[in-house]
């Protein structure tokens, strides 16, 4: 028998093929266990995929093979040889590796399980190892038979068990390695999209929160102006109390809404006004001037009521003549801009602060933050011919399905 034939191409024609270890392309699907108690429902792997890769492996390996023996060793060896024996060799390999993987899924290296799971592994080693030796070597006994060479089975298996356990361990150890990469890899995904759902929730739960908030405070300041005006004109309060149950309506109509078409917070704002102007009668003028473009644009729900309910309040209702506030919506770019200013008495420093810090606008500037992050601008400032302009920028996003309407203008 010729010596040179009697194994899998190595460095002298035996011994293991001359090729670097498994690569994950063996495992890239391989089903991922949900914990060491819980088994996940397996990710199928078909054996076309995985005897493709092991084709691979083996064409690289048989290249390796024969440029190592025609360079460097003096006993040529027919590269269709080389080629057959190392195909089989991983081959060999192919047909164990699901039994290697679904070992790996049911027995992972975890904090409380790396015992058993070592002890399960290392007879997997060896059982694995020598169902590999038998196949490997009863194909290549095949391949040398019908090449003329005849080989004795007992011999090669003794040689590729014992002198070549330590590179069968390391291709199990390589195969169980990259199960728990996967593994690991996978649930480290599915950590991430959890914290990201779950982070998503809180910001919605939040939001929904502060809108909550938002309702009693908006109803009770309502209630208030109406308990000023039944000492004086009770038909103007019965009138104000029939355009705030409109006004509850539709807020509760927009309970679980965020964000509205401009048109629709528009809309609610007019009704709010209605209340303000039984009020202050002429002492309230209001102008509105909204470019057509930005009806369909989405807002926050009740974004505008506690900027213009603030303005009534703090700049107008002291000024003895009253005043006039200025609605504005324009699109800057990508960006939708929103002005809400009065020629009122202005406020001071701290003043200001304490309107800054009260319930409906702290409220607004917290749902803005959680809206659009650092997307928004919330800005105050005093225009030069007196007053306050509260100045509101958030990403311009238009709603498709509602059609839009002609702009905004008039004089109240």
């Amino acid at each position: 028998m010729d010596p040179a034939a009697e194994g899998p191409a190595g460095r002298d024609g035996h011994g293991p093929p001359h090729v670097s270890r498994p690569r994950s392309a063996l495992e890239a699907e391989a089903r991922i266990a949900d914990s060491e108690e819980m088994e996940r429902p397996a990710v199928h792997i078909g054996p076309l995929r995985i005897f493709g890769v092991a084709t691979a492996l083996g064409i690289f390996s048989g290249l390796q093979a024969y440029n190592y023996v025609n360079l460097l060793s003096n006993r040529e060896q027919p590269f269709h040889l080389l080629l057959a024996l190392n195909i089989s060799y991983w081959y060999a390999w192919a047909v164990l590796v699901p039994g290697i993987l679904w070992l790996a899924r049911r027995y992972r290296f975890g904090r409380h399980s790396w015992k058993r799971a070592a002890v399960i592994h290392v007879c997997g080693v060896v059982v694995a190892t020598s169902a590999h030796a038998a196949l490997a070597v009863s194909s290549h006994v095949a391949i040398l038979e019908m090449a003329g060479r005849p080989a004795t089975w007992w011999p090669m298996f003794k040689e590729l068990f014992f002198l070549q356990f330590d590179w069968e361990m390391m291709t199990y150890w390589a195969v169980v390695g990259l199960s728990h990469a996967l593994d690991f890899h996978r649930e480290s995904q599915e950590r991430a999209l959890t914290a990201v759902q779950l982070e998503a929730r809180l910001a919605e739960a939040q939001l929904e929160a502060l809108q909550r908030q938002l309702h009693p405070h908006f109803l009770f300041n309502t209630l208030n102006t109406i308990s000023a005006l039944m000492h004086r004109n009770i038909d103007a309060a019965d009138a104000m109390l029939e355009r705030l149950s409109d006004l509850l309506r539709l807020t509760l109509d927009r309970i679980s809404l965020q964000q509205v078409p401009l048109k629709d917070e528009l809309d609610f704002l007019e009704k709010y006004l209605e209340i303000e102007r039984a009020r202050f009668g002429d002492r309230l003028k209001v102008h509105f001037d909204v470019a057509p473009g930005t009806l369909d644009a989405l807002v926050p729900t009740l974004l505008l009521q506690p900027l213009v309910e603030n303005a009534v309040r703090h700049g107008i209702a002291p000024k003895v003549g009253g005043g006039r506030l200025d609605i504005s919506a324009r699109q800057d770019g990508d960006r939708l801009r929103l002005v809400v200013r009065d020629n009122g008495a202005g406020l001071g420093n701290d003043t200001l602060q304490a309107f800054n810090e009260g319930v409906g606008l702290s409220n607004t500037r917290s749902r803005l933050e959680h809206l659009y992050g650092e997307q928004h601008r919330f800005e105050f400032h005093r225009p030069p011919d007196g007053g306050l302009a509260v100045t509101v920028v958030v990403p311009f996003s238009q709603s498709a399905d509602v059609p839009a309407r002609p702009s905004m203008e008039s004089v109240a």
